[in-house]
């Protein structure tokens, strides 16, 4: 299994109001190879607040395979022809396989 971690710094008090948006996409459950996606905010810092969209995905292909589809291109030329300023002011993706995990 892999993941795939969307780290974003954002203007201060907007992480909780644009976090919804990264569950929005319901095409994504249609994926192979998709588990789930995760958004947590960060509000500590004072002068941004931190975002980070974790994705779960079977194996890198499935990955690669939704961002290459067509929903994937749609759903960012929407955020791109965004009226406004974007809240964004900076991001990361890393991506990394999951080797250990303990749970209930």
């Amino acid at each position: 299994m892999y993941t795939v971690s969307n780290r974003f710094l954002v203007k201060k008090g907007m992480g909780h109001k644009i976090a919804p948006a990264f569950t929005s996409e319901k095409e994504l459950l249609d994926f192979e190879g998709f588990h789930k996606v995760e958004v947590s905010v960060c509000t500590q810092n004072r002068e941004h607040d931190e975002m980070n969209v974790m994705m779960y995905w079977q194996a890198l292909e499935n990955f690669q395979t939704w961002r290459a589809s067509d929903s994937f291109k749609k759903l960012h030329a929407r955020d791109a022809q965004s009226n406004g300023e974007s809240p964004i002011i900076s991001n990361q993706i890393v991506i990394a396989e999951i080797v250990a995990t303990l749970s209930i």
